[in-house]
């Protein structure tokens, strides 16, 4: 699995702590870890939890990863900003019951978590055992086992429901405002993880007409 760290503004300090946490959890399982950043307070590409959201919704949508890990002060507003994507199903996870719960029930592709609001002492291992309920199982397998096809079936529904209610990634892309859209893809490393990784031609292609 690929996996994406995206964190904001306010955050940021926290991002080597994030990404050794959720590091030293998810490549012992196989899985790849791609920082987009922001890395410390004073990168000159600034991201808000909107552009977490945003993001998020262009790594997911074009398959250049399979999962986003991302947060923000409360972990509210890039849970917000990612569940206004198409196809991005964001939890909000603070401890490792809700990561388990969320990926045996509801099997999304996103968490959102709080790095301000009760991060203290050993923080980190939250993280870790967050990080480990997540990447550990297969996600989708039902919590209790007996209810798992009614969850399954639900889960269709509301992917269902999703992709009636929001336009595809790339019409977003074009209609959103531009140069939030160009802040958001400004990461030092944005070009070299995305180009490298995405599934999606078009969208690719708008991306690159944007930086160009």
């Amino acid at each position: 699995m690929k996996i994406a760290l995206i964190t904001e503004n306010s955050q940021a300090a926290k991002n080597s702590v994030i990404h050794d946490a959720l590091t030293a959890v998810a490549e012992p399982l196989g899985h790849q870890v791609f920082n987009y950043g922001m890395y410390t307070a004073e990168d000159k590409a600034s991201l808000t939890y909107v552009m977490n959201g945003l993001l998020a919704g262009i790594l997911l949508n074009s398959k250049a990863v399979d999962f986003v890990v991302t947060g923000c002060g409360t972990g509210m507003g890039s849970m917000l900003a990612c569940n206004a994507m198409p196809g991005v199903f964001c939890g909000l996870v603070i401890d490792p019951t809700d990561a388990f719960l969320f990926s045996q029930i509801n099997d999304g592709n996103a968490i959102s978590m709080p790095y301000a609001k009760g991060f203290g002492w050993a923080a980190e291992l939250n993280l870790q055992d967050c990080y480990r309920k997540i990447f550990e199982n297969e996600g989708g397998a039902g919590y209790p086992k007996e209810r798992a096809h009614f969850m399954a079936a639900n889960r269709s529904i509301l992917k269902d429901v999703k992709a009636a209610s929001c336009r595809d990634m790339l019409t977003i892309l074009k209609t959103v405002d531009q140069d939030l859209l160009k802040a958001a893809i400004a990461g030092e490393r944005f070009a070299e993880y995305f180009y490298a990784n995405s599934q999606d031609e078009e969208m690719s292609a708008y991306l690159r007409s944007l930086a160009a």
